[in-house]
């Protein structure tokens, strides 16, 4: 697992227990990330709605400086499947 996946988790974890649904995190370039009702860990399973974005985007919401609406807006922050899980966790998110 490389360093920015196992800082993602890290952070992903710090802000989300668990999750009701399943969604998925990739990190470009670098590998994703699992959010479901077990929690968060690094993995690549089917997903009820799945995220794309950079590691530098992803960290910015991590870190309350990129609003993951906005991402979205902007092109930065891809969403595949279901829009109303990625709304739950957008609104988790910050």
């Amino acid at each position: 697992m490389s360093d920015i996946i196992e800082k993602a988790v890290e952070a992903l974890s710090a802000k989300v227990s668990s999750f009701d649904g399943s969604a998925k995190f990739v990190i470009a370039d670098e590998g994703s990330i699992i959010l479901d009702n077990a929690g968060v860990r690094a993995g690549d399973d089917e997903t009820d709605v799945t995220l794309t974005a950079s590691a530098e985007t992803f960290e910015g919401m991590m870190n309350g400086d990129v609003n993951p609406t906005m991402a979205f807006m902007q092109g930065k922050l891809k969403i595949d499947g279901s829009m109303s899980d990625a709304m739950k966790l957008a609104s988790v998110l910050g």
